[in-house]
């Protein structure tokens, strides 16, 4: 799998939000570029928006436009990687038989990608821990590619029952947590697995 620094498809608008013109996707791009990179060297506290603003060559006002903080930025950054992420398993789905162990592998596969760059993920997700209700499209937004990763993985033809969108909310929910724990040093590798497997178990329940 790539480096979850490597850039994600093309950049399109904040959901709700008029389409960017190419010179504008072109710059949203430079500017996410830049704060992944800052991150994936010295993690939350070395993503400064003046610092963003000139690695990406673009006035600190126009920043500000795009991302009105620093939350905002890396809550794009944390989408953008997911999307990245989405688009490597779709191109090479699992292939256990079971969907548990389908969801699990996509799972764990998108943890070892993210865990190979520690920094641009311990940035990321203190992102999402700070991110108030400014920023709720957009942690929406990463929540419903979270769970489209889940359905994915599940690869059925038809829409998802509710009892298995019940079961890919508390996946979602697991696999942020068991991030979270890694991440400070409250989880081993071997107990985010576990905890992973365990959780996609729940779709053989559903």
């Amino acid at each position: 799998m790539p480096s979850p620094t490597t850039p994600a498809s093309p950049t399109s608008a904040p959901s709700g939000e008029p389409p960017l013109t190419a010179r504008q996707a072109e710059r949203r791009r430079r500017i996410l570029r830049a704060a992944t990179a800052l991150a994936a060297r010295g993690g939350y506290e070395a993503v400064q928006m003046r610092e963003v603003a000139e690695s990406a060559q673009v006035a600190l006002g126009t920043l500000y436009r795009y991302f009105p903080s620093k939350v905002h930025l890396l809550v794009a950054v944390m989408l953008e990687q997911l999307q990245g992420l989405q688009d490597h398993i779709r191109r090479h789905p699992p292939t256990d038989r079971e969907p548990a162990l389908r969801v699990a592998d996509a799972l764990t596969r998108a943890f070892h990608a993210l865990q190979r760059e520690p920094l641009l993920a311990e940035a990321m997700v203190r992102s999402m821990c700070f991110a108030d209700r400014s920023v709720g499209a957009e942690v929406d937004r990463i929540s419903a590619a979270t769970g489209q990763l889940i359905l994915d993985a599940i690869g059925q033809s038809g829409p998802p029952s509710e009892s298995q969108r019940a079961a890919v909310r508390v996946i979602e929910h697991t696999w942020h947590s068991a991030l979270v724990a890694w991440l400070s040093g409250r989880a081993s590798i071997a107990e985010v697995r576990a905890d992973l497997h365990t959780a996609a178990r729940l779709l053989t329940l559903a």
